[in-house]
């Protein structure tokens, strides 16, 4: 295998030839810088690189770790010392995290080396990507299209093989509809599994943090690193962390898949609806039961979602106001005046509508009206939930009701962005884990692009979803195909 091959290879066929000493981790690190300089002007996937730092990593990386060598690209809302940590913000801009997020302390601990931040809606608040204050991230599968949102850096950059792996986080479906709009795996693991200690936040009750890859292996590989319990994060519990890649393998016998009727809508797009219905008919195949189940709740989780991230967004985001860091506006009149203005310079517009939003509804005279009844919603969400898993052992359904959508294509329309998120969101109000595999391809203006299937867990019953995403990846080729992107540069 050549240098310039192998960014194409996955965490575990890399970790292979590392411990073999087959290659060295510089030596991996310097085909990947040379892979992101060949593609990233087209996909601009990246917001900073710090080659210099991660190359000082390597030469000093125990290959036998876990992780040994092994370079993961992060989402730019997650901190790493010394390095820009944005927002893709511009009431961020030149500020550097002071430390390591929990997530970089166990990565660096498993032997991984974080070497560049990637772009991601501004405060993680899009399913696009286009809400970046920075750039415009392209999907590889078709540069006129979004990679999703809103880890779309990470996304795009596992897409075009030029990442190997990336941390993203997931709110509502910020790690599974990215992963399903550029054909790769996101897995959400169960609200505190993953410490939050060193994520900026976005809204405190749904914010998870996990891997996007490019196989399911890889995402219990990273799994393993970043699970526990972590005292710097008060809603991290101490729960047991099995070994996540100790299930896959097993097969499909006696498994019971539950379908939810609501999850199943005429909206959905007809070529990922035959996708789904193909998936389903293999997960069959393996030894799966499929049982019809039902989620009352589901028409609400969309409102019930934009009420309380947006109330939480507005009380996380009342701390940027220019006083200690980032953005600060010049030559303020007053103190009200330079809040005013440093906050109306430093936000995007998606930003501001969701803080307006978040300040209405726990205003005095609604907050009963919408934040107290949507957390009672929230509840009824949560045990529709927990009626179904009586029944079965995961839900399954498509990720996105729609493939990669055209840049710009909604930016006018909130309600129609927001609704690219119907079938995420609820895990996240439920707290519950959940992951996107490939499953196929639609064919649209001459692009094949790819179509994610869902498979939600019980809370911290992440092993059995691994399980399952995996005996289905290893039963099909979908994982297999790369984006043209990724597939001219090894034609090259």
């Amino acid at each position: 295998m050549t240098e310039k091959d192998l960014p194409a290879l996955n965490i575990a066929d890399l970790q292979s030839l590392l411990r073999r000493r087959e290659v060295s981790p510089r030596e991996v690190l310097d085909a990947l810088r040379a892979r992101i300089e060949d593609v990233d002007g087209e996909v601009d996937a990246y917001l900073s690189t710090n080659f210099e730092a991660a190359t000082k990593e390597a030469e000093k990386a125990n290959v036998d770790l876990p992780l040994g060598g092994v370079p993961i690209a992060i989402k730019d809302i997650i901190s790493v010392a010394g390095e820009p940590c944005t927002c893709a913000s511009k009431i961020l801009r030149g500020y550097r995290a002071l430390y390591d997020a929990t997530v970089i302390q166990k990565l660096r601990a498993a032997g991984a080396i974080p070497f560049g931040k990637t772009n991601m809606d501004e405060f993680a608040m899009g399913s696009s990507t286009e809400n970046s204050g920075v750039k415009l991230t392209r999907n590889p599968w078709d540069l006129s299209r979004v990679p999703g949102g809103s880890s779309g850096g990470s996304a795009a950059a596992v897409a075009a093989d030029a990442a190997f792996g990336a941390l993203g986080t997931d709110t509502g479906g910020s790690i599974r509809q990215p992963a399903a709009l550029s054909g790769i795996v996101g897995f959400k693991p169960s609200y505190g599994r993953v410490s939050r200690f060193g994520l900026v936040a976005f809204a405190s009750s749904l914010d998870q943090a996990g891997p996007l890859t490019k196989t399911v292996r890889d995402a219990a590989l990273i799994m393993n690193a970043i699970a526990g319990h972590d005292p710097q994060d008060s809603t991290c519990l101490n729960e047991p962390v099995p070994d996540y890649t100790a299930a896959l393998g097993r097969d499909l016998r006696g498994v019971r898949l539950g379908l939810p009727k609501e999850y199943m809508i005429e909206g959905i797009e007809p070529q990922v609806k035959s996708a789904i219905d193909a998936a389903i008919a293999q997960l069959e195949t393996l030894g799966a039961e499929i049982v019809d189940v039902s989620l009352p709740q589901t028409d609400y989780a969309i409102a019930v979602y934009y009420i309380l991230a947006t109330a939480e967004a507005s009380a996380n985001l009342a701390r940027f106001d220019g006083v200690r860091y980032g953005h600060r506006a010049e030559d303020p009149k007053d103190l009200l005046d330079h809040y005013g203005r440093t906050r109306e310079e430093g936000f995007g517009p998606e930003v501001k509508r969701r803080i307006i939003l978040g300040t209405y509804v726990l205003s005095s005279g609604y907050y009963d009206a919408y934040y107290l009844r949507a957390q009672k919603v929230r509840e009824l969400i949560r045990q529709d939930f927990a009626k179904a898993f009586e029944k079965v052992d995961v839900l399954i359904s498509p990720t996105s009701p729609v493939p990669a959508f055209k840049l710009g294509e909604r930016m006018d329309d909130p309600l129609q962005m927001y609704l690219a998120d119907i079938f995420t969101s609820p895990a996240n109000l439920a707290g519950i884990c959940g992951i996107s595999v490939p499953c196929g391809f639609a064919e649209t203006d001459g692009h094949r692009l790819p179509v994610g299937l869902q498979l939600l867990g019980k809370a911290f019953d992440e092993g059995r979803i691994l399980q399952i995403a995996h005996a289905y990846e290893q039963s099909t080729d979908w994982h297999k195909t790369r984006s043209p992107i990724a597939a001219s540069m090894r034609d090259v």
